[in-house]
């Protein structure tokens, strides 16, 4: 399994580096968007994955989420070709929201691949080891499209495009070759309930269903009060991402004597720590407890970064870069750890039996993160100097107390029902 999605992401994402890299300036130099019209673009096209993230969980646990994973990552390939043939903005936006939607459908199922067939100490080294490569990946696909940013033509900017569309297609091949078991167990079902005579009891066999349907609802992650909450400290952890994207480059230029290029070594030094680091730090994480205690760091290493940040304005320029330097260690530092708690928590704490739709709740809040992080930040940090950083600094700080809190007592309630059910080991 874990060769099939290597195999998937290691292809899939290169095409996707392809296009992270050149869509502002295809949209602005060859389409003749302006700069609103591309950032509106791109962030309605983000909108659409909390409603995929969602409905893709949803699906996962109704239909076969391996089927549903290379159908969705398939199509959402097929229309990154798509692209290529846009002339304005209103195609733009429409290719735009669709190819993100299906491929964001397929990223949520595959995350109730990942939480249905692995063992709960092999998830996370999963999602570690996903990550490094598709950091790789992009890296790579980055440096494709770097030939179409030297020729500048329409042309050039279009075959590559068609490139990462073809690559998104094939990078989904790998995902048939998934086994059965990833798929969602069926629902239960209730069996004929028969009179002594033999017949249908349809009053008992309607209650009984009745019954099923409850339950399975009951298992909702809308009902799960604890699992909201951390899906939504996470997300407002997961802000950070706005910070490296949209923060540090505004703050660098705006700010700062840095010169602009800085902002390239930091982007490498994120990519190179976090292929380094990601797996080996991610050890251990599946464990409630501990998942706690890695996110807790994060969060002090986060409020550091952000601190050091702010620090950067004001100083000459080599001062200026060696903090900003040192700021992106932090950083990255905090993002590793704290998206290795983050998956821990969210396959530990998740109900087994509807692993797809807690999935889809948990990628949701980064959906909605990915939308609301610009903005918070600008406001922030960008708007209000080192006031807005230390403003950042404590909610990503809440945010880790939060996350640590809820894994202390879930560890705590796991442990009294281990318990529970071997008093011996208890006594001893």
């Amino acid at each position: 399994m874990l060769r099939a999605l290597v195999a998937s992401s290691s292809v899939s994402r290169i095409g996707r580096g392809v296009f992270f890299a050149i869509t502002v300036l295809y949209f602005t130099q060859i389409l003749g968007l302006t700069g609103t019209e591309a950032a509106l673009v791109l962030a309605m096209a983000s909108g659409t994955g909390v409603l995929a993230s969602l409905l893709g969980g949803w699906l996962a646990d109704r239909w076969s989420a391996r089927r549903m994973t290379f159908a969705f990552e398939a199509l959402g390939g097929a229309l990154l070709v798509a692209y290529a043939f846009a002339g304005d903005f209103i195609s733009a936006l429409i290719i735009a929201c669709t190819s993100n939607f299906f491929d964001t459908l397929g990223h949520s199922s595959r995350s109730a691949i990942i939480a249905r067939g692995f063992t709960a100490d092999k998830r996370v080294f999963t999602r570690a080891v996903l990550r490094t490569v598709t950091n790789v990946a992009i890296a790579v696909g980055a440096g494709i499209a770097a030939t179409a940013l030297a020729i500048g033509t329409g042309a050039s900017y279009r075959a590559v495009i068609i490139v990462a569309g073809v690559l998104g297609v094939v990078g989904s091949l790998p995902l048939l070759g998934l086994p059965a078991r990833v798929d969602a167990a069926p629902r239960a079902t209730t069996t004929s309930i028969r009179t002594e005579t033999g017949s249908i009891d349809t009053v008992a066999q309607g209650e009984a269903e009745r019954a099923s349907r409850r339950e399975w609802n009951r298992r909702s992650p809308w009902r799960d009060p604890r699992y909201l909450l951390l899906a939504l400290l996470s997300a407002v952890f997961g802000m950070q991402f706005g910070v490296a994207e949209v923060g540090v480059p505004l703050w660098v230029t705006s700010a700062t004597e840095a010169p602009e290029v800085i902002v390239a070594v930091l982007l490498i030094v994120n990519t190179t720590l976090v292929v380094i680091f990601q797996v080996p730090l991610s050890r251990g994480t599946h464990d409630v407890r501990t998942a706690g205690r890695v996110t807790m760091i994060a969060g002090w290493l986060m409020a550091a970064a952000c601190i050091v940040y702010a620090l950067s304005a004001g100083h000459p320029t080599w001062v200026a870069i060696v903090l900003l330097i040192i700021a992106a260690l932090t950083h990255t530092f905090a993002e590793v750890l704290s998206q290795a708690g983050a998956w821990g928590l969210s396959f530990e704490l998740a109900d087994p039996q509807r692993a797809g739709a807690y999935q889809g709740v948990f990628g949701m809040g980064f959906s909605l993160s990915a939308l609301a992080a610009p903005l918070v930040v600008n406001a922030t940090a960008i708007q209000m100097g080192m006031v807005g950083w230390i403003i950042l600094a404590v909610v990503f700080l809440g945010a880790a107390v939060g996350i640590a809190v809820i894994a202390k007592r879930a560890a705590a309630a796991i442990e009294r029902e281990a318990a529970s059910h071997n008093p011996s080991a208890a006594a001893v």
